[in-house]
Formats: C-alpha cells, structure tokens, sequence
C-alpha cells in the first residue's frame, strides 16, 4: 500500500511541477524562519545554564527609591563584605568589573593586546565555576598579583608550556599565572583574563562609592527575599542611620531629605533576558540580551509559517479538485474515509520532510549572514535542536495535512463522478478565508516595514543638539594615571601645532553612553542624580553645543576653576529652577568640609549624550580642573576635511613617540560613533525589510496559484461569456474583483494588530515618530497592485483561450 501511495505521490508530483515546487518551497521558506527562530531563541536560554549555581548566584543592585531609570549595578565594598559577615545564609561574595578592557600585555619577550580582561577580588570562581583545567582549584585570586587565564588564551600565549608560575606583565605591573581554566559558552561573563587586586585600601571603609560590581552565592534552600531583607537592614544602619547621626538629623528627617537606597537582588539565571538588570543597559560584560528582539523574531517567524500553511492548504485544497474524480473512483472499489486521509497525510508529510531539508539548507547558507546580523556565532546542532525539529515535523504535519486531507476524503462519489464538483461552492469559503488571512499577515508586515523604517530614519536624521562632523575621539591611554591630566594639556597644546587640526578639547565620558560619573545631590527638596561632565573648557563650542542661559566656562575667569558650573535645561527643570543663574547648589562631590557648593553661571541646551531609546538625563558641566580627576579616556581633535589621510597619519605618529607606544593609534569619528546606539533598530529595519521580501514572495505563490485554480474552473464559463460576446475588459473585471474584495478585507483586519504591536515597539524610545496615516495607504496600495498586478495577468491568459476547441472537449 505504502509503495503505491509513493508511486500515486510521484505521477501527481510530475502532472503538477509548478505547483509541487511553489508547495514545498512556501513551506521551506517558513520551515527556515523558524529554524533560525529556534536557533537564536535557544542561544539567548542558554546563558549561564552550565553553572550549577545560577539558581543561588545574584547580582546586587542599587537603587534611589527602587526607580527603574536609578538603578546602579555596582555596591560599596564595605556593604558586601558587611553583609558576608553578617548573614549566614550568603555562602560567598565577589566583587568584579562588570566589563570588558583591553589593555597590553608581556610576557618574556611577547607583547600583544589582551582582549575580555577583567579585574576581580574574592571568590569570583566561586560564583562563576568555570573547569579548572590546570592550575589552583581553590583561592585563586587571594593574592593580588594573581592571574587566573583561559585555555584557549593560554594555548595562544605559552604553547607548549607550562602556563603555572609565569608571569604575566599588565601596566608595568607583575602578575603570576595561578590557574588555566576552560570558559564555558555562553554565559554573562566569558573573560579571556581573571586579574586579581580590584580592591584598594581606599575601598576597604569607603560605603559611598560605588565603583564595583557585588555577586553573591546563597546556601542552596534559601529564601532570598529573607536575605534581601537582611542586606536591606546592613544597609540601613550602616549607611542610612549614620549619615543621618552625622547631619545631626532624625532617621525620619534624612530619609524624607535624601530618600533611602533600595538594594535589589537580580538573580543570574534570569539575568540575561529577564533580569532587572537586562532592563537598565545589561549588567554583565557580556550585556544584556535582546528580550523584544528575541520576541519579534519568534513572533514574526510564527506568522510566516502560519502564512506558510495556509499557502500549502489552499494549494492543496484547490488542487484536490483535479483528484476529485481519482478519489470518487478509489471509494468506488473498496477504499474507506481513513485510507484516503491516511494517503494524504502520508503524501504532506513527504512534502514537509523535501521542505525542511530544502529549509535546513537554506539556513546553513544563510547562518553566516544572520550570525553577522545578530553578533553571534550560533551553529545547526545539538540534540535539543534536532528534537525541536521533529516537533516542528509533527506540528506542521498536523496544521497542514489534517484538513485538506479530510476535505478530499468527505468528496460524494456520485457528484464528483458526475463531473459536477468543481461547480460546487463546498469549501471555497474555507479556501478564500485562508486568502483573506494571507493579506492580513502581508499588510501587517508592510505596515510594520514602513513604520520601522519612519523611526530609523527619524533617529538617524533628527538633530542631536550637538554636531560630530569631522570630529574624532582618540583613546588616551596615558602610563601615569596620576599624571593624566598634566599631561593631557601638554599634548592639547603640542596638537594644535599639527596642520589640519582646528580644535582639541575633552571630556569624561563618551557619546552614545555618557559620562564616566554621576553624582546625587539634593537642592530645595528636590533630589536629582546627574551625569557629572568633567570638560576642557571650549568643549561645547567645539561640538557645537548650545547655551539655552547664561555663558559657557571660559579661562577668562578663575572661578570657573573652582567653584563655578552649568547645568543641561532637563536638570533645571527636575530642580524647578525659573531663573537658575547665580543659583548655588550644594554637589554631591564631598570633602572633609562636607559637600562642595557650585554657582550656576549658564544652562546648557539639551543634547543627546545617550541613544534615542533614553531621555535626556539631567547634566551638570565642570571644568576638568575643578575637581582634578583622571578618568580623562579619550581626546577629542576636530580635523580639517582636507588633507585627511595626512593629518591623522601625523596624529598617529604623536600618539606613538609621545602617549604610549605600546598601545595602538585608537581612534572614531564622534557622529558615527553615536550612531552604534541605534545599530539595534537597523537590524530591525533590515529584518523587517527581508521579511517583507519572504512575506510577499509566499503571498504571491499563494495569490496566484489559488487564481489559477479558480479561473481554470471556470473556464467553461468564460469560453460560455465569450460565445455570447463578452468584452475582454468586461471578463477581466469579473474575474479579478473578488480578489479586490479579499485584499481590502484582509487590509482593514490587518490594521488593528499593526497599529496596536507598533505602538508598543515605538514605547521603548523617548523620542519616536508617531504612527500617522501614510504607511496604511502605502501599504493598501501595494497590496492592491500586487494582487491587480497578478490577477490580470492570469485572467488576461484565460480570456485568450480557444473558444471552439474548449467546448468541444468539454
């Protein structure tokens, strides 16, 4: 039986190639989708699934009031090792960097740039329990001269040698190899380098800076919200009761004044896409994952290949019309209602197993391009996958084989042997439903596309309030940290003597993800926690930043060395400053006399510091030797167009006789350094814009296999019409409104999804377009086109058939 089902399969295969292919291609096409949906969807699930303590591991953040847009994802010092003594249920502590640098290294007479270093103190490979390969398996970082370096690193560094007990030279600064150890993919924290001595004496008592990363590892069986309570209660009396002591205030006074610090416990296996942390930038080196992202890709998968399906079911149903007479006959002689939907099935599923092979190798073509796309490195593999793929076999197999199956199966013999079926109306309307859902799915795409594309284009043309043309930001990788700033002005002034170059300034942080600090102070009741700005004074002139009030910081005045500043238009108006000149403000920078007090002498336009998706934070501006500190990383040159290649080649030899040869001429255009933050929303566009290609590919395939069907049936009727002197025009109306008809309808279903979801998507950004009118009409006329398009053309070749010779044979 199984062998003259396969022999029935192939002779209809052959009688129907086109649409054999159009079958198994719509499905592919899906099939893919979903594969590649299921590939990122597993990556992003599986970070940190390898530590057995990621239920017990959490990240300790802080927070003003529990405030989302307050949230810092580092903890004193103090506070951690406070809480490691105090609480029984915390079993460990670390304290990291929670991120990545690059930085030289040596050893013996090697040098090459270290990548994914980070510093650590404690038990860090108590929290992150990567394989110790060679080496240490316990206090591995208890010395701070410790490095702890992965295999594969190791392999690259000390070939066949031994890699215990060498030594490794960091910024003159000499570490010895403890241990080799294997990393373990993916996970929050991948680094190529474990250097201890993060902590310095100054930590140690310090509980108002904030300068590192806080994990800690619970007994197993305990309840964390009891052990939040109890890091909440260190808190509170260590810092909150004391500085209210202190003030000489009640409790009740200084928390009402300066508000109270929420500590929040973020758990490391939801920390990737679910965590708090992921919502406020990511808080491990390896950031944060992309949950909407991760969410758009599975649900726009899902739609394309439910568009799939529904492709395949019209085809197959339309087409079970020239096997009605095959089914009627089979029936005739003996075969039952379950034999005849078994065939079927059995006919789908050799489709669907030709579509996922057709599908697998349309990924593994593909996977280069989407790994690119994504930043990952994900590979067809793995038992979980293949699993996923056999379900995804099963699934479609049921969706797609079940109904036209039994539509086929529950033909009347008698009136399909007649020869009468194809003028029956049974299941046209299941048929042209179908249709109408396949314009649905097309226009919310479409729409989805257009709109996409508006804010894109938005972000990418909307003024920034400051201007990074031609100018380039230099990595300042200077030895003597504590000479920074000495000798950053002696190199402003050597680089001006350049030609080509027209302005050199500085500042402590960088566009596109802010100020290098942020400091929180209170001013009449009022509390705020800008990002502190450390300049160069002709900062803001040289990146055409405006003044809204008042006069930019000039060295024409010795108080704008001292005790002078600005603020950006958002802070005054967080502090309800009408007239903010001459204001004076007490900072959140305190000295052994307690807080600094700063005069307002200009109001600064807002400006984008950070990406679209974030709102103007609140900024204070001070000069960069007002407060002498040294986290000065870059050096901003504005360069003349002209002559280019030379200028920066002239930069370049400066940098390396006279910064650090070690380090590379590191440098970015500041505009196109700005543009990264929105890197993520042109993914979106592209993705959109390919799936829009898939979409409409799979629509079409549909629209006009299903009009084929439809006018072939009815070519008697049209061969009738022409006998009795019907216009070519005429038919051609007849023949295509219908399809008219269901285009409109499956528009107007389409636009409350897609104006609903979209709306969503444009939340996530502080300055967005609004969803107006002109995408639905440019959507509605597409699809209009595209359907007249190939509807007329399909009616226009049945108009021109032979008259005589039709009605003859019919």
């Amino acid at each position: 039986m199984i062998f003259n089902w396969i022999k029935i399969f192939v002779y209809h295969l052959k009688q129907n190639k086109l649409f054999s292919f159009l079958n198994v291609l719509g499905l592919s096409i899906g099939i893919a989708g979903v594969i590649f949906a299921i590939l990122y969807w597993n990556n992003e699930n599986s970070y940190d699934q390898w530590n057995p303590e990621k239920e017990n591991v959490y990240q300790v953040l802080n927070s003003i009031g529990g405030a989302t847009e307050n949230i810092w994802n580092s903890s004193p010092v103090p506070f951690g090792v406070t809480c490691k003594a105090t609480i029984p249920e915390i079993e460990n502590i670390t304290f990291f960097d929670s991120w990545y640098y690059e930085d030289i290294l040596k050893y013996n007479n090697q040098k090459w740039m270290g990548k994914k270093i980070i510093v650590a103190d404690y038990d860090f490979f108590e929290i992150f329990p990567f394989p110790i390969v060679k080496g240490a398996k316990k206090d591995i970082l208890k010395e701070k001269n410790s490095v702890a370096i992965s295999e594969d690193e190791a392999k690259v560094v000390f070939k066949n040698e031994d890699p215990i007990g060498k030594t490794i030279v960091n910024d003159g600064n000499v570490f010895i190899v403890k241990a080799v150890y294997k990393i373990m993919r993916p996970s929050s924290v991948e680094p190529n380098y474990v250097f201890g001595g993060l902590l310095k004496e100054y930590d140690m008592n310090n509980w108002g800076n904030f300068n590192h990363s806080l994990c800690i590892k619970v007994k197993k069986g305990t309840d964390a919200a009891n052990v939040l309570k109890k890091m909440q209660h260190v808190d509170f009396v260590n810092r909150t009761m004391k500085d209210a002591k202190e003030n000489g205030q009640t409790v009740e006074q200084y928390v009402k004044e300066n508000g109270v610090i929420t500590v929040i416990l973020d758990q490391l296996k939801e920390a990737r896409l679910y965590g708090i942390g992921s919502k406020v930038g990511g808080s491990y080196p390896e950031g944060r994952g992309d949950l909407q992202l991760l969410y758009i890709m599975v649900g726009l998968s899902g739609l394309i290949l439910a568009l799939s399906l529904v492709n395949y079911i019209n085809l197959a149903t339309a087409s079970a019309i020239k096997r009605a007479k095959e089914v009627g006959v089979r029936k005739i002689v003996g075969a039952n209602k379950s034999q005849i939907i078994w065939q079927f099935i059995f006919e789908t599923a050799i489709i669907v197993v030709l579509a996922i092979l057709l599908a697998l190798a349309i990924v593994e073509l593909s996977l280069p391009f989407f790994n690119d796309f994504l930043g990952k490195t994900l590979v067809v593999k793995g038992a979980e996958f293949y699993l996923q793929i056999i379900i995804v076999f099963i699934v479609v197999i049921v969706l797609a084989g079940i109904f036209p199956a039994v539509y086929v199966a529950n033909f009347e013999t008698l009136k399909v042997l007649r020869g009468n079926f194809s003028r029956s109306k049974s299941g046209i309307w299941i048929r042209n439903s179908m249709l109408i859902f396949q314009f649905t799915i097309a226009a919310f795409f479409i729409i989805g596309a257009l709109v996409v594309y508006s804010q894109v284009s938005y972000m990418m043309n909307k003024d920034l309030g400051f201007s990074g043309n031609q100018v380039i930001s230099i990595s300042f990788n200077y030895k003597d940290r504590e000479k920074r700033l000495e000798k950053y002005f002696t190199t402003r002034e050597e680089l001006m003597k350049i030609t080509g170059v027209e302005h050199v300034s500085t500042f402590a942080g960088s566009f596109g993800q802010g100020a290098n600090s942020s400091s929180g102070f209170k001013h009449n009741g009022v509390f705020v926690q800008p990002q502190n700005v450390t300049m160069d004074f002709g900062f803001l002139e040289m990146m055409k930043i405006k003044m809204s009030q008042g006069r930019d910081l000039s060295p024409q005045y010795a108080s704008d060395t001292i005790n002078n500043w600005l603020i950006n238009e958002t802070c005054a108006k967080m502090l309800n400053l009408k007239n903010p000149i001459n204001t004076v403000i007490s900072s959140g920078w305190g000295n052994k006399d307690g807080n600094l007090k700063f005069k307002i002498v200009g109001v600064v336009k807002d400006f984008h510091i950070l990406g679209f998706k974030n709102k103007v934070p609140p900024m204070v501006f001070v000069n960069v030797k007002t407060l002498k500190w040294d986290n000065l990383e870059n050096i901003y040159v504005k360069v003349s167009p002209e002559n280019l290649t030379e200028t920066l080649s002239k930069l370049e030899t400066y940098w390396q006789k006279n910064i650090n040869p070690d380090y590379p001429f590191n440098y970015q255009f500041v505009d196109k350094a700005f543009a990264k933050t929105y890197n993520e929303q042109i993914k979106q566009k592209n993705l959109f814009f390919v799936l829009n290609v898939i979409v409409i590919i799979i629509a079409i395939f549909g629209l006009f296999a299903l009009a084929s069907f439809s006018m072939e049936r009815r070519l008697k009727e049209i061969a009738i019409r022409k006998t009795l002197g019907a216009e070519t025009d005429a038919l051609l109306k007849e023949l295509s409104k219908q399809y008219v008809l269901f285009c409109l309808i499956g528009f107007v279903i389409g636009i409350f999804p897609a104006y609903f979801l979209l709306n969503k998507w444009l939340e996530n950004f502080a300055f967005r377009v609004d969803v107006s009118f002109l995408p639905f009409f440019i959507a509605l006329v597409v699809l209009l086109l595209l359907t007249l398009v190939i509807v007329l053309a399909k009616a226009y070749q049945i108009t021109k058939i032979d008259i005589l010779k039709y009605l003859k044979y019919e």
